[in-house]
């Protein structure tokens, strides 16, 4: 096998087996792997990320027949498109046995130069997926402290208007926007790592993780005060290190929606 390498067995094979197959394919001129594959760190829990190149005069055609391509490739229990994520070209395959993840995303030429990460190309034709990602640069999206700033008091508000009120299943979820968006990708950006989310933060920022345990609260209104106050003290701890001359705090807001967060807490039952 080609890929014998830090892929697992299972995807190394669905992985031979599909480049076979859309390597038949006249409509396409190309196949990169993204994700963790590029890293060859792959586990038996690790998703395939495929991009697929679409010729420009068959690609209305390969749209439609996605799913029927999809299918050719193995055992499909289940896919449907992106449009959740924000990304209708995306297929989202479940395979198996053995359970295999695999999103395969469907582009023309034209569309491979606006792209997060240079894919691993693992066939084509002449030459074309290499060409067309050269007239792009992979860039991947930067947290802005500013930006971050400017909203972080007016969420950390409204975060405390929920607990308030008891609407602590909405409290559960702002805590966890303010981990995916804020304290997540600051944390990572620190480190240089890929600011996505909180994606193995365990591993690359691991004292902003243990620091983060103290935002998980159970269910409980103070408990979950108490957890906004941790997840405010994070971020400012981020924000301090991070922090440019340019950087412009928003010191009233700060304190008005601390103090109001401290009132807040005061009421509810220890």
């Amino acid at each position: 096998m080609r890929f014998e390498k830090g892929v697992p067995a299972a995807h190394a094979a669905f992985l031979e087996r599909a480049l076979g197959i859309l390597g038949k394919d006249r409509r396409l001129f190309g196949v990169g792997a993204c994700g963790s594959f590029l890293s060859r760190r792959m586990d038996e829990h690790s998703d395939i990320d495929l991009v697929i190149g679409v010729e420009d005069d068959a690609h209305e055609e390969v749209a439609r027949e996605r799913m029927r391509i999809a299918e050719g490739l193995g055992n499909l229990l289940s896919a449907f498109t992106g449009e959740h994520v924000g990304d209708a070209r995306l297929v989202i395959c479940l395979y198996g046995p053995p359970l295999l993840h695999v999103d395969l995303k469907f582009l023309r030429a034209d569309e491979m130069a606006d792209r997060v990460e240079d894919p691993e190309i693992l066939w084509e034709r002449e030459g074309r997926m290499t060409a067309a990602f050269a007239k792009g640069v992979a860039r991947y999206p930067q947290p802005d402290l500013q930006w971050i700033e400017d909203r972080f008091w007016t969420w950390v508000h409204y975060q405390t208007s929920k607990i308030g009120r008891g609407e602590l299943f909405e409290a559960a979820d702002g805590l966890a926007f303010l981990r995916a968006r804020v304290l997540g990708p600051l944390a990572l950006l620190e480190k240089g790592a890929r600011p996505a989310g909180v994606r193995r933060i365990e591993t690359h920022a691991p004292e902003v993780a243990s620091e983060m345990e103290a935002t998980l609260s159970k269910h409980d209104a103070r408990a979950y005060a108490e957890a906004l106050e941790h997840a405010v003290g994070i971020y400012r701890g981020l924000r301090g290190r991070l922090a440019t001359g340019t950087f412009a705090p928003r010191q009233e807001a700060e304190r008005a929606v601390l103090a109001h967060l401290a009132e807040v807490k005061a009421r509810l039952t220890p």
